[in-house]
């Protein structure tokens, strides 16, 4: 069930899709399927079985559970207006005096400023997190940087497929840009098909590398999936990066759950100087494809982080928990495990080395507890 819903409402059924609007409406933003040499490199990764790429770990899904919690009186979306740091991107005229700098713009969209490069991850500019635009969970507020004020970009860097994380709109604009694009497998079919040159698109398979100038972008597992339509789940790779220059190191999970190679990317590539790891998007019926926070300060810790900065949260209403309840949750986690963490506000700059003290931006609204109610990751070992 939760496969189905990930793509956020792309497809009602194939019965939608013979309708010839939706098809039309929905036809370029699906993307495109991979084929010829792109195709075989996707066969040939150990990730790859059948047909589809597959986790080390299976994820479970209650089927039985995935309605219960539906029409429980909790603020799913926010009835305020957030404070935004709006500009035009004037912070990026100076570097970070500590050679590094994050970013947030909201959900898993992120600018990195790294030993002298530039990327940026999961790309959103406005939008639905869909394949319409009449459908499919709305942003809350405007980019906090619109997209012509974005400092020259070095590399933009692609989790996986997912709409919430993928925006086709958005890499059309991209494509005019002097930049490179790092990807999983099978997702450059998708990128080639709305502009992007071929040339400018690397795809890496889990534990691969590139490099952006004095950078390496290494392509790390997760726990998760991928697909934009009814047909072509899992068909394409997913992932998390392990970002490491020369005096800096971070860590963007991409979406996940929590899963026993964290501590191996720890041990390859850390310590992180700070880890970028989801926190919202959860359920008890489905806790194997987002983290929840607790498990999100976990992977911190496995994955060797100095410091956190929480993301997948803030800017849509993707599960049923009240929208502030991640980051309530996720600053308990850290206090209990001693984790320097932030939660900047959508389009707030911060260095890690010197992280300002908490500034709670959001509303005091309730929320429930990890006691009353636990993500419980399975096929991990308790600690």
């Amino acid at each position: 069930m939760k496969r189905l819903l990930k793509p956020l409402f792309s497809l009602v059924g194939l019965g939608a899709l013979s309708s010839g609007g939706v098809l039309a409406d929905a036809w370029v933003p699906m993307g495109a399927a991979p084929e010829g040499a792109r195709l075989e490199r996707m066969l040939a990764s150990p990730q790859h079985e059948g047909e589809i790429f597959v986790n080390p770990q299976s994820m479970f899904n209650d089927y039985t559970g995935m309605f219960t919690t539906f029409g429980e009186s909790r603020p799913t979306t926010p009835e305020m207006e957030l404070p935004i740091v709006r500009s035009k991107g004037e912070i990026f005229q100076t570097s970070p005096d500590s050679g590094l700098r994050v970013t947030w713009l909201g959900h898993s969209t992120q600018i990195f400023e790294i030993d002298g490069v530039r990327l940026i991850t999961d790309p959103i500019f406005g939008g639905r997190a869909g394949p319409v635009d009449w459908a499919g969970p709305e942003v809350w507020y405007a980019p906090p940087i619109a997209l012509d004020d974005l400092p020259e970009i070095d590399a933009v860097l692609i989790s996986h497929d997912h709409y919430d994380h993928l925006q086709q709109p958005t890499i059309e604009r991209m494509a005019q840009w002097d930049t490179q694009f790092i990807v999983p497998l099978g997702v450059g079919a998708h990128l080639e098909y709305w502009g992007v040159d071929p040339a400018r698109i690397t795809e890496l398979d889990w534990w691969e590398s590139t490099t952006v100038g004095a950078v390496e972008v290494n392509l790390v597992p997760s726990r998760h999936a991928s697909g934009r339509h009814l047909l072509d789940q899992m068909r394409t790779l997913w992932g998390g990066y392990a970002i490491v220059g020369p005096q800096n190191r971070i860590y963007f999970s991409g979406d996940t759950g929590l899963f026993p190679a964290m501590e191996q990317i720890g041990e390859r590539y850390g310590p992180f100087d700070v880890a970028l790891i989801e926190i919202g998007a959860y359920d008890q019926a489905w806790p194997d494809w987002h983290m929840g926070p607790e498990n999100a300060l976990r992977g911190a810790d496995m994955v060797n982080a100095k410091s956190f900065l929480p993301i997948h949260w803030g800017l849509w209403n993707l599960a049923n928990h009240g929208w502030t309840e991640p980051i309530e949750r996720a600053i308990v986690a850290a206090e209990k495990r001693g984790m320097p963490m932030y939660a900047p506000k959508p389009g707030e700059s911060v260095e890690p080395v010197s992280l300002p003290d908490l500034d709670r931006w959001w509303p005091e609204l309730p929320w429930r507890t990890v006691e009353q109610y636990p993500i419980n990751t399975t096929k991990v070992p308790a600690e």
